[in-house]
């Protein structure tokens, strides 16, 4: 089996109402669809969301990417094309530039055909033996006070228990939104999501403030590159500290966590390079007793196909999902394999 031609495409999917945190706000789910077809029919698809500000890859960006790595995986099997796009030695000039959410795209794609090629559901090629029950968390945007307490209120009426706050640089607000919400619904799970917005000074003003309100976890309250800072904040709190854009690769995952400066890690497949490289991550975290977030940027539904299947084989390890962008597109998607019902997604039978 080899693949004899690859494709691409720019995809939108509308969002009920925009996505605000204090890194970006969009209206739109946009992405690139990569094709993958190979001699005998056998097709595999991924997918790369626009997600400049943390990746630093536009579409532009991942359509260049993929357009210059063509020619090295053409008429190769997918498991030698796996193995060469994850070459850290190789000679390829365009397997060393690619951006790692363009990586991501074709790794889910070629992980597609290799399943397909062994008969394999895509949970049980990587590992699960049977389908669970999974629960993700719902984003509450970046926005005025009432805002986001009445997006907080449709949520919970819909069936969701687990909020996602997207909170900015502004500590007054942030304090506020929080008590409110946590006040408001006593049974909800809240996790913070600062992206990066704020100091430490700021982080211990907010945990001093809500000292008594209870919180699953703060997600990545400083700049990507200070973890000491984080290490600060961690050792400042009860609350677990949630490192996400201080973690992309296996690398940093063993920096974050070997130094204690973190407590939890976020995977995201479009920041580690696909689903080898979260297995890579998930496996160190596993040996090491750290538990993760299996989160995602704003995706189309192959990629989050795929990373439902992954959170199903790592479901030891996996604590928190945050993959709710079917969630938030205005109209379903009948490519998704999965059901969301509330929190709650099953795979379709």
């Amino acid at each position: 089996m080899k693949i004899v031609n690859i494709q691409t495409e720019i995809k939108q999917i509308p969002l009920k109402t925009p996505f605000i945190t204090a890194l970006r706000r969009v209206e739109n789910v946009e992405f690139v669809r990569v094709t993958l077809t190979c001699d005998n029919g056998d097709k595999g698809i991924g997918e790369a969301p626009a997600t400049k500000a943390i990746t630093g890859e536009g579409i532009e960006e991942i359509l260049d990417s993929i357009e210059s790595v063509k020619s090295v995986l053409n008429f190769l099997s997918p498991s030698s094309s796996l193995e060469i796009l994850h070459d850290k030695d190789t000679k390829h000039s365009a397997i060393q530039k690619i951006g790692s959410s363009a990586k991501a795209a074709l790794d889910m794609a070629l992980h597609m055909l290799i399943a397909h090629s062994q008969n394999l559901l895509m949970l049980e090629y990587l590992g699960a033996n049977e389908p669970l029950t999974l629960q993700t968390d719902i984003t509450i945007s970046l926005n005025d006070a009432s805002s986001m307490l009445e997006d907080a209120k449709k949520a919970v009426e819909s069936g969701m228990n687990i909020l996602k706050i997207k909170l900015g640089s502004d500590i007054a607000h942030a304090i506020e939104v929080t008590q409110t919400i946590a006040e408001t619904f006593p049974h909800a799970k809240l996790i913070i999501d600062a992206n990066q917005a704020w100091q430490v000074e700021d982080a211990f003003r907010y945990i001093d403030a809500l000292r008594g309100v209870k919180i699953e976890l703060i997600e990545q309250p400083v700049i990507a590159k200070d973890v000491q800072g984080l290490k600060c904040i961690t050792e400042y709190c009860d609350i677990p500290i949630l490192a996400d854009e201080a973690v992309f690769s296996l690398d940093d995952a063993k920096k974050v966590i070997q130094s204690k400066s973190a407590d939890m890690i976020n995977i995201k497949l479009m920041k580690c390079g696909g689903v080898t490289k979260a297995i890579e991550i998930l496996e160190y975290c596993r040996a090491n007793h750290v538990k993760c977030m299996l989160g995602s940027m704003l995706e189309g539904p192959y990629s989050i196909n795929i990373a439902l299947h992954l959170a199903m084989a790592y479901s030891d390890v996996i604590k928190y999902i945050d993959l709710d962008s079917p969630l938030l597109y205005k109209e379903p998607s009948d490519e998704l394999e999965f059901t969301f019902d509330g929190c709650e997604i099953s795979l379709k039978a």
